[in-house]
C-alpha cells in the first residue's frame, strides 16, 4: 500500500477511535420517569335540581371520611348557579341543596373548598358590576342542612382594596382564607365559617419597604396556621417565595424559601405533620419542606417538570397515604404528578382526558387513605374519576 494512503487510513481509524471514546465518556441523558397509569373509574356527579345545564367542576376535598366537590351549573344561555356534591366513598355522589342569599350569590361558581369534621365551606365568585370585578363570597355547610351563602358586606372581599381571595383552609383553630389586598398578603379568619373577619395591613404579612406580598394558599398547623405566597421585591421584577406562620391568625412570622432565580410558593399541605410547599421556579417546579416543629426552617428538597411555553403554576396539592399529588399548569396543559418520597422525585400521572391550561378549564384532586378523586373541566365538559391508591403504585 502506498505510504500516503496508509497515513489516511491511520488518521481515519484514529478519528473513529476518538469519536467512540467521546461517545462512551459523554454523560447519558437522564431517563424521564415512567408515567403512572392509575385504574381510573369514571364517576357521575348528578345535575342539581333546577334548570338544565352542564356542570362546572372546580375543586374537591376530603375529610372525616367524606368527599366534597364544588363548582356550578351553566345553562345554554350562559347563566350560572352554584353547586356542591358529597360522597361517602368517592364513587357515588349526591348533590347538596344550595341556599343563596344575594343576587350575585345565586350566580356564583364555587372555586375553592375546605372541610373538617363538622362540615364544609367554600368560596364562590361571579364577575359583575360596573367594573366587571369578581363578586366573591363564602358558603358553609353543616350535616343535615343546605350549603348556605354567608351574607357579608361588599367590601369584606370586594371594594377598592380587593385583589384576591384565593384558598380556604380548616383546622382546630377555625377557618382561614388566604389572599391579598392592595397593601399585600391578607387573611380572613372565622371560628365556624359562619362569618369572616379580614386581617389586612398586618406586620410581616402585608407588603412593606421590602416589597409587595401576596398569599396563595393556607394549611392548619396545629391550632394555628401556615400561609404560603410570594414577595415582589421593591424595584425588582422576579418574585421570591415566602411562607408565614401564626398561632392565632392575628400576628404573623415571615420566612423566605430558598429559590435561586426567583419563584413562588403556591400550594402547601402537611405530610406526616411537616409542612410541604410546591411552586413554580425558573427551572420547573420546586418542592420545599420545613420541620414540623420549626415552620420557618424551609429547605428545598426536590424539583420536577420543566419550563413550559407559558406561565407555569401549581393549582393543587394533596396528600394520599403519604404520597404527594400535585396539579400543575405549564402554559399548554394542566398535569397531574405524584411523589412517594416526600417531594424529592416525581412521576407524571396520566389523566383520562387532557385539560388545557385556560381560564375556563380546571383540574383538581382530592385524596384519602384509599384513593384519589380527580375533577376536570376542559372548557366544554366536566368529568370526574376515582382511582384506588393500590393502582397508583402499580
Amino acid at each position: 500500500m502506498p505510504l500516503p494512503r496508509l497515513r489516511s487510513v491511520v488518521v481515519v481509524v484514529a478519528g473513529v477511535a476518538v469519536l467512540l471514546a467521546a461517545c462512551r465518556s459523554a454523560p447519558e441523558e437522564p431517563t424521564a420517569p415512567a408515567p403512572v397509569r392509575p385504574a381510573w373509574r369514571a364517576v357521575e356527579l348528578p345535575v342539581p335540581a333546577g334548570p338544565a345545564g352542564r356542570l362546572l367542576l372546580r375543586d374537591a376535598a376530603r375529610c372525616a371520611n367524606r368527599w366534597y366537590a364544588v363548582g356550578g351549573v351553566v345553562d345554554p344561555a350562559g347563566e350560572t348557579r352554584p353547586a356542591a356534591w358529597s360522597s361517602s366513598d368517592g364513587t357515588t355522589w349526591s348533590a347538596l341543596p344550595m341556599r343563596a342569599q344575594t343576587f350575585y350569590g345565586r350566580q356564583h361558581v364555587l372555586y375553592a373548598v375546605a372541610c373538617r369534621d363538622d362540615g364544609m365551606a367554600a368560596l364562590g365568585a361571579k364577575t359583575g358590576g360596573v367594573h366587571g370585578n369578581p363578586r366573591t363570597g363564602s358558603w358553609v355547610w353543616r350535616p343535615g342542612g343546605p350549603v348556605r351563602e354567608v351574607p357579608a358586606a361588599f367590601e369584606l372581599f370586594g371594594g377598592p382594596r380587593a385583589v384576591s381571595a384565593s384558598r380556604l383552609a380548616a383546622g382546630p383553630g377555625g377557618w382561614l382564607i388566604a389572599g391579598a389586598r392592595t397593601d399585600g398578603a391578607a387573611v380572613w379568619t372565622s371560628p365556624d365559617a359562619g362569618g369572616f373577619e379580614v386581617r389586612e395591613g398586618v406586620a410581616e404579612l402585608a407588603g412593606d419597604a421590602r416589597g409587595r406580598t401576596a398569599a396563595y394558599d393556607a394549611a392548619a398547623l396545629g391550632s394555628g396556621w401556615l400561609v404560603v405566597g410570594s414577595l415582589l421585591p421593591a424595584g425588582g421584577t422576579a418574585l421570591t417565595p415566602l411562607a408565614w406562620s401564626s398561632a392565632d391568625g392575628r400576628s404573623w412570622r415571615r420566612a423566605a424559601l430558598p429559590a435561586d432565580g426567583g419563584g413562588a410558593a403556591e400550594r402547601v399541605v402537611l405530610r406526616d405533620g411537616a409542612p410541604t410547599a410546591v411552586g413554580p421556579v425558573r427551572d420547573g417546579f420546586a418542592v420545599w419542606r420545613a420541620p414540623a416543629d420549626r415552620p420557618d426552617g424551609w429547605t428545598r428538597v426536590g424539583r420536577f417538570g420543566a419550563d413550559g411555553p407559558g406561565v407555569s403554576s401549581v393549582t393543587g396539592l394533596a396528600v394520599a397515604g403519604g404520597r404527594l399529588v400535585a396539579v400543575t399548569g405549564d402554559g399548554a396543559d394542566r398535569r397531574l404528578w405524584i411523589s412517594g418520597d416526600g417531594g424529592v422525585s416525581w412521576r407524571p400521572v396520566i389523566v383520562p382526558a387532557p385539560v388545557p391550561a385556560r381560564g375556563d378549564a380546571a383540574l383538581a384532586v382530592a385524596a384519602g387513605e384509599a384513593g384519589l378523586v380527580v375533577v376536570a373541566d376542559d372548557g366544554k365538559t366536566s368529568r370526574a374519576w376515582w382511582a384506588a391508591l393500590s393502582s397508583v403504585d402499580e
